[in-house]
């Protein structure tokens, strides 16, 4: 009677058998993983479309006039110094994930309440600081299907666009308007769904630091759904780069 080969034998008694994850990594976050992957074809497919629009337009606004306010400056022209605190504020609050990701690990319930707690109001000052520049744009006409009229005034819009942009032939064609409306269509879409995003990570931020001071983590064993909710914050962390740089640097 042959013998099996000992390396084949070691093999198949290590054959996965179901039961347990094979990559050693629990279902809930697996979910996530996935979540996150569906979500970013999403907003990928939003990013495409917009420089898709921008690549064949002969003119487009100026991100350093659209976004050269801030608050309480008056006429100051500040381009991008607003948007630049609010990136900041939403990278800090990406490091008190971390922080409190870090506390879950070691069992720190105080620290992980006080990190949760930071993360939540740094993306309550994001929120607040994106309803005061989608107000602000308002005010000077823009919004979403605004510009589609001909008959509006050049003088109305051409204060979005750098002089070169103002002096060009098309632009009194109508082009400027035509840019102008998509430019803003699209801002107000996804910077829109990019809030949402971020309104919902604090509602799960909040849920777990109730569950967190309530002691359900503790009873468990274990603070993973903290761990997944850093997950989802931090690629909402991550998108907003990326949009940051599609509407407010190019």
């Amino acid at each position: 009677m042959t013998q099996q080969p000992t390396a084949t034998v070691s093999a198949e008694n290590n054959a996965w058998q179901g039961g347990r994850s094979p990559f050693n990594v629990s279902y809930g976050k697996m979910m996530m993983w996935i979540f996150l992957l569906s979500d970013a074809f999403t907003f990928g497919a939003f990013l495409i479309s917009y420089g898709s629009t921008r690549f064949f337009s002969t003119v487009w606004p100026d991100p350093n006039k659209v976004f050269h306010s801030f608050p309480f400056m008056g006429e100051a022209n500040l381009p991008l110094l607003f948007v630049s605190l609010m990136t900041f504020i939403l990278i800090m609050s990406s490091v008190t994930m971390v922080l409190a990701v870090h506390a879950g690990h070691y069992g720190d319930r105080a620290g992980v309440t006080k990190w949760l707690l930071w993360t939540i109001l740094g993306g309550i000052c994001f929120l607040g600081c994106q309803a005061w520049e989608w107000t602000h744009l308002h005010h000077q006409g823009a919004w979403w299907g605004s510009f589609t009229d001909a008959s509006t005034p050049i003088e109305t819009i051409k204060h979005f666009f750098n002089a070169k942009a103002t002096s060009h032939a098309t632009f009194a064609t109508g082009a400027g308007l035509q840019a102008s409306h998509d430019f803003y269509n699209y801002f107000f879409t996804i910077t829109g769904f990019h809030g949402g995003h971020v309104l919902s990570g604090i509602v799960l931020l909040s849920i777990a630091l109730v569950n967190t001071v309530n002691g359900t983590y503790e009873k468990r064993g274990h603070y993973e759904m903290v761990e997944k909710i850093g997950l989802y914050w931090h690629f909402v962390d991550l998108v907003w780069v990326f949009v940051f740089t599609c509407f407010y640097l190019l």
